[in-house]
Formats: C-alpha cells, sequence, structure tokens
C-alpha cells in the first residue's frame, strides 16, 4: 500500500536531471538517491508517531493543526493551496506532455507544442474530476500498475544488458564503463542531486495517513512505512542503474533514458516503455489534480481562507466543490506557464557584458568565459523542486513539538524527530546551494503568497 501511494512519475523525470548535475558520476547519483531516501524514512517515521496518537488525521493540515495549532495549520494549507499541490501538479502536467511527444519522435520538451498539449493535459485531468470522481479514481488505481512496468524492466533488464553488451569501443560492458567514468563530484553536484531525489520521493507524507485501513496500526504503520520506503529507493537506485546500463552516460544526459529503452529493447519495446510512462505520469497528474481541486474546500469546510461560503459549495449532480476545483485550475494554469518561462525558455534571462556589468549583476549572475558575460535569471526558480523544500522546513516545527510529548520513548521523542528536522535542515541546505539566488526570488513569492492568506484569515 504504502509503494502504491509514494512510488511516482518523478524518477522518470529527474533520473536525468541527477545524470546531468553529477556530471555522469554514477557512484554520486547514487549516494544522492540514498540520502534522498534516508531523510525520506525518517521523516515518514516520525509522523507515523502522530499518526499512532491522532487516529482521526487525514492529511498534514489535520497533523499541524494536532500538535501546533489551528492557525499553522491554516498556514500550511494556504501554501499547499496557493504553491507547493498547483506547482507539483503543473510539473506534471508536462512531464506528461514531455513523454507523449516523446513516443511520437518529438524530443524536445522546450516547444509551444510542449507547453500547449501541458495546458490540454491540465484541463482534461480537470473535466475528469469534476464530471466524474469515480473515473477518475478508476484511473489513479490502474496506472498505478503501469508505474511499476517501466521501473521494474529497466531495474532487471537494464542491469543484465549493462553488464553483457560492450560500449562501443571500449573492452568493458556498457555499465562497468560508466561507473568506471567518474568526474570530480562537488559539494554543490551532491546538493542539487538530493534536491531533485526530492520531487521523485515526494508523496510520501499520504502514506502516513493509512493508519484507519491497517489492523494494529501503532504496531504495523511504522513497520509498513519502513519497508515500504526502503523498497522505493531500492527500486529508483535499481531503475537508476538498469538505465545507466543502456547506453553511455553521455548519451543518456543528452537524450535522457528514451535512448536506453530503444538500445535494450528495440524501437518498438522502447516506445511501448515510453508509452507506459506516458499513461503513468497522466495517472499521478489525475491524483494531483483530485487534491487540487478540492484543497481551497478543504479550507473552507473550517470557516477558513478568502470566501468559505463560495468555495464550501458543493455541486449537487457531480458531488465536486466546483468553485475550489475552477481555482485548483487557474492556479495550476498560472504555474505551469510559469515553470515555461521561467524553466524552459530564456524568457526570464538577461546577458550582461562582463567589463560594464554592476556589482548587482555580477553577484547575481553566472559569467560565461567564452562571451565574457553574465547571465542573470531574473526571479527564474525550479518550481519543481523548491516548493518541496519549503514544505519540508514546514515540517520543522511539527518534529519540534514530538519532542515535547513526554509520554513517548527516547527514540520516539528524541531521536526520531530531531533526526528529521536534521534532514529538514540538509535539504534547506543543499537547495541554497544547489538554487543559489532562485531560493530569494521563491522565497519572495511565497511570502507575498502567505501574507494574503494571512489578511484572509479570520480569528474564531
Amino acid at each position: 500500500m504504502v509503494v502504491g501511494i509514494v512510488i511516482g512519475s518523478g524518477v522518470f523525470f529527474k533520473a536525468q536531471n541527477i545524470l546531468k548535475l553529477t556530471e555522469g558520476n554514477m557512484p554520486l547519483g547514487i549516494l544522492a538517491w540514498i540520502i534522498g531516501g534516508a531523510i525520506m524514512i525518517v521523516c515518514a517515521y516520525s509522523f507515523s508517531i502522530l499518526a499512532e496518537k491522532y487516529n482521526n488525521v487525514n492529511g498534514l493540515v489535520d497533523y499541524a493543526e494536532a500538535t501546533c495549532g489551528k492557525k499553522y495549520g491554516y498556514k500550511i494549507g494556504w501554501y499547499l493551496t496557493t504553491i507547493y499541490t498547483p506547482c507539483i501538479t503543473s510539473v506534471l502536467a508536462w512531464v506528461s506532455a514531455r513523454y507523449t511527444l516523446v513516443v511520437f519522435g518529438m524530443q524536445d520538451p522546450t516547444t509551444a507544442t510542449c507547453l500547449s498539449l501541458s495546458f490540454l493535459y491540465l484541463i482534461l485531468s480537470y473535466v475528469i474530476n469534476v464530471l466524474s470522481p469515480i473515473i477518475a479514481g478508476k484511473i489513479q488505481v490502474s496506472t498505478t500498475v503501469m508505474k511499476l512496468i517501466p521501473i521494474g524492466l529497466m531495474a532487471v533488464v537494464g542491469t543484465i544488458y549493462g553488464l553483457i553488451v560492450k560500449d562501443a569501443g571500449n573492452t568493458s560492458s556498457i555499465l562497468v564503463s560508466n561507473f568506471s567514468t567518474i568526474n570530480n563530484g562537488s559539494i554543490s553536484a551532491l546538493f542539487g542531486a538530493v534536491v531533485a531525489t526530492a520531487f521523485a520521493y515526494e508523496g510520501w507524507i499520504l502514506a502516513t495517513t493509512i493508519n484507519s485501513e491497517l489492523k494494529d496500526a501503532k504496531k504495523n504503520l511504522p513497520k509498513a512505512l519502513v519497508i515500504g520506503t526502503l523498497i522505493i529507493i531500492i527500486a529508483y537506485i535499481a531503475y537508476y542503474i538498469g538505465v545507466a546500463g543502456g547506453a553511455s552516460v553521455d548519451s543518456l544526459i543528452e537524450d535522457g533514458a528514451t535512448i536506453a529503452f530503444k538500445n535494450i529493447f528495440g524501437v518498438v519495446g522502447g516506445t511501448i516503455l515510453n508509452v507506459l510512462i506516458a499513461i503513468s505520469c497522466l495517472g499521478t497528474l489525475n491524483g494531483l489534480m483530485v487534491s487540487c481541486t478540492r484543497n481551497m474546500y478543504s479550507l473552507a469546510v473550517r470557516n477558513e481562507g478568502p470566501k468559505p461560503d463560495v468555495f464550501k459549495q458543493i455541486d449537487d449532480s457531480t458531488n465536486m466543490p466546483t468553485n475550489s476545483a475552477i481555482l485548483g485550475l487557474l492556479l495550476s494554469g498560472i504555474w505551469l506557464f510559469y515553470f515555461y518561462i521561467a524553466n524552459l525558455t530564456p524568457v526570464l534571462i538577461r546577458n550582461y557584458d562582463a567589463e560594464s556589468a554592476s556589482w548587482l549583476i555580477k553577484l547575481l549572475g553566472t559569467i560565461s568565459a567564452e562571451t565574457n558575460t553574465y547571465s542573470v535569471g531574473w526571479f527564474a526558480f525550479d518550481s519543481s523542486e523548491l516548493p518541496i523544500v519549503a514544505l519540508y522546513a514546514l515540517y520543522i516545527p511539527i518534529f519540534l513539538r514530538i519532542t515535547k510529548m513526554k509520554e513517548l520513548s527516547g527514540v520516539k521523542r528524541i531521536v526520531l524527530p530531531v533526526l528529521s528536522i536534521i534532514g529538514s535542515i540538509f535539504m534547506i541546505i543543499a537547495a541554497i546551494y544547489a538554487h543559489k539566488w532562485g531560493v530569494l526570488y521563491f522565497l519572495i513569492i511565497t511570502i507575498i503568497t502567505m501574507v494574503i492568506g494571512k489578511k484572509c484569515y479570520k480569528e474564531e
């Protein structure tokens, strides 16, 4: 159950990013997967302690309310509604479009066609959720299996292929050659790769709410979380190694896992795998849209947020919170457009001559030795990663509250929450190293959004 909830489509998207960040350094990439996974495990286990204590919790907002009070719960709910969920939903719409176009031989994810298809997928997932929530639920269940097929095939077949087939112009096999070619890894590269794994591992917080579905949850929930998350870490690392067995790291950095699929399974088999990945991404998008359409409603039923009477209205024919759903679609569309111009096109990037550049440009920019210019991405940040890291920051007050629960044992009250806090702080530091000024731009947007949310909060 835990594996089905957490395992998603991020591994397909971020594996190539991690290869790029580490410049093909396989051991460094695997270390990043291990560190990101370890942080997931300790944080999930800490939340399982709360799940044991509070039997009726049904999500992160409930955990926040139970530990830190109603006002803090509202802050997290507002953040999830306006930034986190629509950001991740918009990225999955783009990932779905990207892999759909790969099936038809269109590799460039920055085209207007890819953006248009991303918006189409957003709208279609919204329509399915609004018109038929039952169908949306069935789609979510059926696509879970499809996620496992490419991961399992590449983990096993890719590794075997990589150990048997020789690298072109090399006496070693492809996999041995890829592991032997080790570039000097930097701290910045490792931190960037760890932050990238956060997107692939995200979803673990949902697994901490299954206590009502388990027999003897107090005993079995921690066990299910540890075993389930360990399986996911092993599966992701095995997939990462399997993909590296299908092509040289240079080819993978350039073309992604698609080239490995085709090398191992042929054109037809590789295309089928890409189809399965595209469908699994659409399934993940559908699941995220479920949350996106209901987030403002979940605040409104608590009489919180702007116009609660409007956003808690339920459509009689579909049993859906239509106004909340429309807002969720709108916010996802806005964040999709931002993701496109900030990360996929040079719209927000400006180049300045190094000799005449001001101190501010030199501080914010990245210099190119070839052109002798500073490149500055004004208010450009990665909306697929930083919203997740910010959520880790929001976990910290909850973990601190656990340390004050004197009825717990020393391990549960001190060791696990402290490790979770350390892991969360590590994620924050890693993001600062990896994204630099992008973190500041994201914080500015987040602070403005949270101030607006505060204005909408009414004390009872």
